[in-house]
């Protein structure tokens, strides 16, 4: 099917889409501020990828990745897509894939935590990152 919209206007739309501090990033930041979680960077670009949250002393890398653009499955059908967004959501997979392998590879954990995971269960993704801390030797924070 083609686009409904010209090159220009598409261009348009796809500009005003961020890649970063959104709304799902910032819930999960102020979440983990509010329990204590703190000491991070964001967007740390000397690691591949950029993680959305990075805590480089415990070399944990979080992602929090839009259930459409990085295809997850119970979201995306690539048998219904166009041939445009099957070929951009599986380069969006396969640089995922290489990032998360470089951050391994560097001896980093590395999280992905779904935008609709943080909508629908905002305390257990919070949790999932301070169980992932906890286990790489951070201490709890003070309460």
């Amino acid at each position: 099917m083609p686009d409904h919209l010209s090159k220009p206007g598409r261009s348009r739309v796809m500009a005003a889409i961020r890649s970063k501090n959104t709304k799902p990033e910032l819930m999960l930041r102020q979440a983990l501020r509010t329990i204590g979680l703190t000491g991070y960077r964001i967007h740390l670009a000397s690691l591949p990828g950029k993680p959305d949250i990075a805590y480089t002393r415990w070399r944990l890398a979080v992602f929090v990745d839009g259930v459409f653009w990085h295809g997850h499955p119970d979201h995306f059908n690539p048998d219904l897509a166009s041939p445009y967004w099957r070929e951009k959501i599986a380069r969006n997979q396969e640089r995922d894939r290489r990032n998360y392998a470089s951050l391994v590879a560097l001896d980093w954990t590395v999280l992905r935590i779904w935008d609709m995971q943080l909508k629908d269960d905002l305390d257990g993704a919070t949790r999932t990152v301070a169980d992932a801390l906890r286990a790489l030797g951070r201490p709890d924070p003070p309460r």
